[in-house]
């Protein structure tokens, strides 16, 4: 098994999230906030999970107040929130560090010291696409909608 799916993160509702759920699955991780100027991307993001998750496709979620305290809310207030404002039905962590001392082990496998795409994490929403076996395939900037054609032609040929 990959480092990727033989993490647990724990979900919005406290019940813990196995990353092996994943595994045989293409995963999009996105670290998200609710009260940034990139929000909206949530819509696209749902609507990419929902054209793709029948063919083995994900969004993963995970919430960060790192940047400009744009996700101060509870696991509640975040969830009420996806909810209500853009239908969010794919999987939400629970609050997480990306950047600096604290940075949880996820963020050290997508972009810590020695990783492919290694780099601190340098907005919300920015977006790493996790192959069937755990191996990152594509980072893309905060500023890359998850509907840009680069995203999605990278998640199909993936899904291939």
């Amino acid at each position: 098994m990959s480092a990727f799916h033989e993490l647990t993160l724990d979900a919005l509702d406290g019940k813990p999230l196995p990353l092996e759920t994943f595994k045989g699955k293409v995963v999009l991780v996105v670290n998200v906030a609710s009260k940034c100027g990139l929000t909206p991307q949530y819509a696209a993001l749902e609507n990419l999970y929902q054209q793709f998750k029948g063919k083995g496709f994900s969004v993963l979620g995970v919430p960060c107040n790192q940047f400009a305290g744009q996700e101060p809310g509870s696991e509640q207030d975040i969830q009420a929130f996806c909810s209500l404002n853009y239908g969010v039905t794919f999987p939400l962590s629970s609050k997480l560090e990306v950047n600096g001392p604290d940075r949880h082990q996820l963020y050290r496998l997508l972009a810590g010291e020695g990783a492919e795409f290694e780099g601190e994490i340098t907005w919300n929403f920015e977006k790493f696409l996790v192959g069937k076996d755990g191996r990152v395939l594509a980072r893309f900037s905060p500023r890359t909608a998850p509907d840009d054609a680069t995203v999605i032609q990278a998640i199909e040929k993936s899904l291939a």
